[in-house]
């Protein structure tokens, strides 16, 4: 059974790829930032295939990782509140905020979990990251720039680990449903709301978070190790 490890895992894409991972046979070792309580911990950990762990910072989670040892599938599923807000009054604080979550956090697992990938000549990684820079909208200028920014870091790390046999792709999401991003009781339950998804994505509707997890599980499988340093856009069809 391989060892695959899923960072927030309550939220953004999290749901979704926990589920399928886990239906497909692997041992998900799971971060949250809810996790700090022991007793949600262990609620969490009574599903099949799933454990919960309690740290949060990058170097603490690669500690706790090391010892449970022989995790060689990643997926840095990053999440950040994401409200419209005009450029000129974005607080600089703001977009340092999302730039820890978004960007920082994953550098640094990354820079920890790498050599043992490299050593071990195997290995994957996936950044979920966002296709929202594909079209800017007014309002998101930091989501789209941070987010950009994460994609462009899954590309450097990708080259660098390429030769060593280790896989790394983004997969950019838009237009998924989740509840931090894309709530069903304003896109799915409310018909105005369903009506603006259908005129704006091409296949008419929100993504489905397992057909979200499902796209991972095949990136991070191993059944393509020659896919790498590859942006995948799960959109529906859209910009």
């Amino acid at each position: 059974m391989h060892k695959v490890f899923v960072s927030n895992v309550l939220e953004y894409t999290g749901p979704g790829v926990v589920e399928v991972l886990s239906r497909s046979g692997y041992e998900v070792i799971c971060h949250d930032r809810s996790f700090v309580d022991a007793s949600k911990r262990a609620e969490f950990s009574q599903a099949e295939n799933l454990t919960a762990i309690g740290a949060q910072s990058a170097d603490d989670i690669a500690v706790e990782l090391d010892e449970i040892g022989s995790v060689s599938r990643f997926v840095f599923n990053d999440a950040h509140p994401n409200a419209p807000k005009d450029f000129e009054a974005i607080d600089i604080d703001e977009l340092r905020s999302a730039h820890a979550a978004l960007v920082e956090f994953p550098f640094r697992l990354c820079q920890l979990i790498l050599p043992g990938l490299k050593q071990q000549a195997a290995g994957s990684i996936v950044f979920v990251t966002s296709a929202r820079q594909l079209k800017p909208e007014p309002g998101f200028a930091v989501a789209t720039s941070v987010r950009a920014g994460a994609t462009a870091l899954a590309m450097a790390v990708a080259r660098e680990a390429a030769p060593y046999g280790v896989q790394v792709n983004a997969v950019q999401p838009n237009y998924l449903y989740s509840e931090l991003y894309y709530p069903k009781a304003k896109f799915v339950d409310d018909p105005e709301g369903k009506a603006a998804i259908a005129a704006t994505v091409p296949a008419g509707r929100l993504g489905n978070p397992d057909e979200f997890g499902a796209l991972v599980e095949f990136c991070i499988s191993g059944r393509s190790p020659f896919t790498t340093g590859q942006v995948i856009n799960f959109t529906g069809g859209w910009p």
